[in-house]
């Protein structure tokens, strides 16, 4: 059981200080480009909180995964929305000739404006 940080982390630091078991460190050249976890020291932490804390403030969605590859914060999640308002975001893109371009955008404005999309 453990927790990885894959290429779409953008290096923002917030999630060094917050895991309870020093197990996030940051990847030096020629490594990876983005920080990594340590499978051995990750506890997921259970037992210290009710969510992984590294996920908790992760601002990039998908940045963090289990170990079946699942994103702990899928797309949409930072958003507020389900993943069917999301898929339905997808799919409205998808209609109008724009598939997967600027979708995380587009959600950012429906839900700035309190739109459900």
């Amino acid at each position: 059981m453990a927790l990885a940080i894959v290429d779409s982390c953008v290096n923002c630091w917030a999630c060094l200080p917050v895991c309870p078991n020093q197990a996030i460190q940051a990847a030096a050249p020629p490594d990876l480009p983005h920080f990594s976890i340590d499978a051995m020291a990750c506890s997921e932490c259970l037992g210290d909180y009710a969510r992984p804390q590294c996920a908790e403030i992760c601002p990039v969605e998908g940045a963090i995964v289990d170990e079946l590859g699942d994103a702990l914060n899928p797309p949409g999640s930072l958003l507020g929305l389900s993943p069917a308002q999301w898929q339905d975001v997808q799919q409205r893109c998808v209609q109008q000739g724009n598939p997967q371009q600027d979708t995380t955008q587009r959600a950012n404005t429906s839900a700035a404006r309190g739109e459900t999309p």
